[in-house]
């Protein structure tokens, strides 16, 4: 069964400090005002676009799952495609990347935000 972008917002929504940003900027969701996720411009609506860990791990989605590259990113970012991407697949992805982006805040911006759930 393929997502949405509802069901991205849903996940999002219960991360700790994520906020929505919406035009004029990119639409995506930020931790600390840093993009974990990005849906792109208004055309632009297929999916939703990740950071992964190291451009290794997304050579590997690339080649092993339906994610895509994510273009105009950092090669360790990779597109995940709604047809092509499962419930607890997009869960996962989210959160590893809103968790890379969170580590990278600093110290006290980290320290402000609650602990993430397990999911």
């Amino acid at each position: 069964m393929s997502v949405t972008q509802e069901d991205v917002d849903a996940i999002c929504k219960n991360f700790p400090g994520a906020t929505r940003a919406d035009p004029p900027e990119l639409i995506s969701w930020k931790v600390g005002g840093k993009m974990f996720a990005c849906f792109g411009g208004q055309d632009n609506r297929d999916g939703v676009s990740v950071k992964t860990p190291d451009t290794e791990t997304a050579r590997m989605l690339i080649e092993t799952t339906g994610a895509i590259r994510a273009k105009y990113f950092h090669a360790s970012w990779v597109r995940l495609p709604y047809e092509a991407t499962e419930r607890d697949e997009l869960r996962h992805r989210l959160g590893v990347s809103y968790d890379l982006v969170r580590a990278s805040l600093k110290k006290a911006e980290r320290a402000a935000l609650a602990p993430r759930e397990a999911v």
